[in-house]
């Protein structure tokens, strides 16, 4: 019998020599919570001063943006200020290596009143005249090229409904989708993208504005389904013309996007709802 317990006690001794002691617990610890506070510090400086995530929470984008879209923005083209900081950290006076976007560009700021995040097109810029009337943009006295091109069809979903100014109908598998009237419109400087147009709205006939020195005029595509520049500026609506020391990125790339039928509880909801070909598309 002795013999057979002799080996436990032997175990129990190995065991007990290879255990960390106290100091060593300590360290180990210590070095984890130095891991964290490293990678923790690199997520910070990523986010604040080269990429950054966003989502879309309303249909004013329509059509390039979709509610669910989650977009990557770049924090450098229009330089630093507290916006690009998390909170708005009051930690940068002004704005540094400040650089003007162009026109046509999707920029997210700040909103002047309520500094919550906004995502807008760039219409105008200092100096610029923008005037609209009977739904024709307008831009320093010249109407901007607008063309009639195929219709916006959309599902509907959790995340999409049918506007005012779109058709309901079948959508040939069961489902329902919602069509639009789209546009293209094309700036002087030849960039061009699509817009949606309802019809007829009080904001089709706005301005002309000039735009003053340290702000920009933005517009959603959206037309008339958007609370942008041609509105004044109120909590939770219209954005007036925004500073641009209020900044915040300009949007790169579609990283993921969702119809809004995913349930956490179903995880294979979280693939049937995510729209593939949407993933990955720049901006």
């Amino acid at each position: 019998m002795s013999h057979l317990s002799t080996p436990r006690h032997r175990m129990t001794a190995v065991s007990e020599a290879e255990a960390p002691g106290p100091e060593e617990q300590s360290e180990t610890l210590g070095g984890f919570l130095l891991f964290l506070v490293k990678l923790a510090l690199v997520v910070l400086i990523f986010r604040s001063f080269v990429f950054s995530p966003f989502s879309i929470p309303s249909e004013s984008m329509l059509p390039r943006l979709m509610n669910g879209d989650y977009l990557v923005a770049a924090k450098w083209p229009y330089g630093y200020s507290s916006y690009s900081l998390p909170f708005s950290a009051p930690l940068i006076p002004g704005r540094v290596f400040a650089g003007q976007p162009e026109r046509g560009d999707v920029v997210i700021f700040k909103h002047p009143i309520d500094r919550t995040d906004y995502i807008k097109r760039v219409i105008g810029l200092p100096g610029d005249t923008v005037t609209m009337r009977n739904g024709q943009l307008f831009l320093n006295g010249d109407a901007v090229a607008k063309q009639r091109i195929d219709d916006f069809v959309i599902p509907l979903s959790p995340n999409t409904d049918c506007a005012w100014g779109g058709v309901r109908e079948a959508d040939g598998e069961g489902g329902e989708q919602c069509r639009y009237a789209r546009f293209r419109e094309t700036l002087p400087s030849g960039r061009s993208y699509t817009v949606l147009d309802f019809g007829t709205t009080p904001q089709d006939d706005y301005g002309p504005t000039i735009v003053p020195q340290g702000t920009i005029f933005v517009m959603g595509d959206n037309r008339d389904n958007s609370q942008d520049s041609r509105f004044p500026a109120m909590p939770g609506g219209g954005v007036g013309l925004v500073p641009q020391e209020n900044l915040v990125g300009r949007a790169s790339a579609i990283m993921w996007s969702t119809d809004g039928s995913a349930e956490w509880l179903l995880p294979w909801t979280w693939f049937t709802a995510a729209r593939w070909s949407r993933i990955g598309d720049g901006l």
